[in-house]
């Protein structure tokens, strides 16, 4: 008579193999017993209120409703005025320039802000502390100064 082929490792897998099946089976059924399918409409159905807020009832229509007027829907974004050309002028003072590299940076009276200057906008020469007047155009890394003068 011969061994068994089946070792104790063999047994242990196969039962888990069994259990993980009956519990899978187990979830299965308790699913279908519980299932929301084949539910009312109505009872499917969610409404939101005057005020946002999701309901189960629906809502009344002999409340008084907001009446709006086409003429009063506007699309898109509201034009802005031109911008008087004085007031793109600004007024500030060098703090650093590098003439060998060839920029600098000039701090706006109005905003504080430290804006960069390169040499190819400065009408003229310009050192460190020189007060000048510029315009402020949109770069690549942020707001550069252009049509710089002496003041």
């Amino acid at each position: 008579m011969g061994r068994s082929q089946e070792t104790f490792s063999k047994k242990e897998k196969e039962k888990k193999k069994l259990r993980k099946r009956q519990d899978k089976e187990a979830k299965k059924e308790d699913r279908k017993a519980n299932s929301n399918k084949g539910k009312e409409l109505d009872e499917m159905m969610a409404y939101v209120d005057e005020n946002g807020n999701i309901t189960e009832t629906p809502p009344d229509p002999t409340k008084k409703k907001k009446v709006i007027k086409q003429e009063d829907i506007q699309i898109g974004v509201s034009r802005q005025a031109e911008a008087d050309p004085a007031d793109l002028i600004r007024k500030g003072t060098v703090t650093m320039f590098n003439g060998s590299k060839g920029y600098g940076f000039i701090k706006d009276h109005e905003t504080q802000e430290s804006i960069f200057v390169h040499q190819n906008g400065v009408s003229g020469t310009i050192k460190e502390n020189d007060k000048v007047t510029f315009e402020v155009e949109k770069g690549l890394k942020g707001l550069n100064a252009v049509k710089v003068k002496l003041v």
